[in-house]
């Protein structure tokens, strides 16, 4: 029963994440606020702050809400992403990855 919960929010999710209306459902103003929650680890930068924290800056907004979602449902797994998506609605997960992926980013290829 639990697993199909699971995978009936995740393909909700992805229904959602796919939709023309998941491409304007984040606010990035309001992912600032929503923001403060990933901080910590995350920075207001994207760039992880810990040797285990990934940088998130200029991410594909879809693939975003695709994990926050997937933590959220308990189908990916760490106990501090799943601690914090538990409070986060979707449209506070919208925002999140909207916030983050509006980061730009740029790129160096080493030389060699």
């Amino acid at each position: 029963m639990i697993n199909s919960i699971r995978g009936l929010i995740l393909g909700l999710a992805a229904l959602v994440v796919t939709s023309s209306f998941a491409q304007a459902a984040g606010d990035i103003t309001a992912g600032r606020k929503v923001m403060v929650q990933c901080q910590a680890c995350h920075g207001k930068d994207g760039l992880g702050k810990m040797t285990y924290t990934p940088n998130i800056a200029g991410q594909k907004y879809e693939y975003l809400v695709h994990a926050l979602m997937a933590y959220k449902a308990g189908e990916r797994r760490s106990q501090m992403m799943s601690a914090v998506t538990k409070s986060l609605s979707q449209e506070d997960i919208a925002n999140a990855a909207a916030y983050y992926a509006a980061i730009k980013i740029t790129v160096e290829v080493p030389q060699e």
